[in-house]
């Protein structure tokens, strides 16, 4: 599976993708040949360059009718009648293109396809989606991953006058996505940058396993003095490798919840997509015997699961930290028991029934809970 990650420790714009792409190894000269046939009347060059010392390629669109408003179905149209795209790459611009324009008819209030795009429908921003989905198909890539974006701080001034950082459809593009602030007060992360990553990416957070094949650096349009104003695109193949991402951890100290509200408490918990929950007991202040309450979690998921249990528990307050999660690769097969098909989880250390499935045929078939276990595992031993 080729795969590419993004670092997006100075934001992400189009400009700054389709730069780093080409950066990492696409054929500039065949991406260019590429937008050419979407007919906008721009030209297109990219350069190297530096930003704090670093090697990066720079993209560059020209000309064409920038201002120009266009509605959502005259862009799908722009993009469907260009003859060099491929399929895939027509499939993957216009889903970006669909989710900026929902983002931005719920900003205005209004139905998607009375939406005319302003800064992103110009020009450049159409011309930019399109060309780094055509580096991602000039680089066979079928996964994209992300890192937590840094949208930058401060003010943007946009045809709707000076907004906050990050302006309105970019904030509303990266709802549920690991975001944070660092370095100058600009916009870092734009909302074409936004769209591409948020319709594309599989998930956010930690490089996932891979073997690296070669990385780019995208430049962006000015050099800071505190960070290297780049993206970096990693290309590589997934590998078998034990896979390190980011968590956070969610704790309470609980000393007046019954066991039945920490039980309710934790059912919800996992009913909102917790990784993992556990109790334990301990002892607190005035050698008051009580419970440690630790969920883990998603970035994205942080903010929902610290609700909850401040919702079901009685703790006044709660710890927030951010933990590395090694896992292992994994892959999930079927095997055929006397009573009934069991998916087993298997690693390269070996392979273990599911649970669910087991207790399911235990209790529909009222056979002890052990003896499903042992058949699954002598089918899966008798198989493979």
């Amino acid at each position: 599976m080729k795969t590419c990650y993004f670092d997006a420790f100075s934001g992400i714009s189009g400009d700054m993708t389709v730069g780093a792409l080409i950066d990492a190894g696409a054929d500039g000269a065949a991406l260019i040949d590429a937008l050419n046939s979407l007919n906008l009347g721009a030209t297109y060059s990219y350069e190297k360059t530096k930003r704090r010392g670093i090697g990066a390629t720079k993209f560059h669109v020209e000309g064409g009718e920038q201002k120009a408003h266009r509605h959502l179905p005259h862009v799908v149209k722009i993009i469907e009648n260009a003859s060099a795209l491929t399929e895939r790459t027509k499939r993957r611009s216009i889903d970006v293109f669909n989710k900026l324009g929902a983002a931005e008819a719920k900003i205005h209030n209004q139905p998607i396809e009375k939406v005319h795009f302003h800064e992103v429908g110009a020009v450049d921003s159409i011309s930019d989606i399109v060309g780094a989905c055509f580096g991602f198909e000039l680089l066979g890539i079928d996964e994209i991953y992300c890192s937590p974006l840094n949208v930058g701080s401060g003010t943007v001034e946009t045809e709707h006058g000076t907004l906050p950082v990050p302006a309105p459809a970019t904030a509303e593009l990266l709802i549920n996505r690991p975001v944070y602030s660092k370095g100058p007060e600009m916009e870092l992360t734009t909302p074409t940058g936004a769209a591409l990553v948020s319709t594309l990416a599989v998930s956010f957070g930690a490089m996932p396993a891979m073997s690296i094949q070669s990385t780019g650096f995208g430049a962006g349009a000015n050099d800071f003095k505190v960070q290297a104003n780049v993206l970096r695109a990693v290309i590589g193949t997934r590998s078998a490798a034990v896979e390190s991402t980011t968590v956070a951890v969610i704790e309470a100290n609980i000393d007046d919840s019954s066991p039945q509200v920490l039980g309710y408490a934790m059912d919800r918990l996992f009913a909102a997509g917790a990784l993992d929950v556990t109790i334990q007991p301990v002892f607190m202040k005035k050698n008051r015997p009580g419970s440690l309450l630790s969920v883990i979690a998603r970035p994205e998921d942080q903010e929902a699961l610290a609700k909850i249990v401040l919702e079901e528990t009685t703790t006044l307050g709660l710890r927030i930290y951010a933990a590395e999660r090694r896992v292992q690769a994994r892959s999930v097969i079927e095997v055929e028991t006397p009573h009934g098909k069991v998916r087993m989880k298997v690693t390269p250390q070996g392979a273990s029934p599911e649970y669910d499935d087991c207790r399911a045929i235990a209790e529909a078939k009222g056979v002890p809970l052990k003896q499903v276990l042992a058949e699954a595992q002598f089918a899966y031993r008798k198989e493979f």
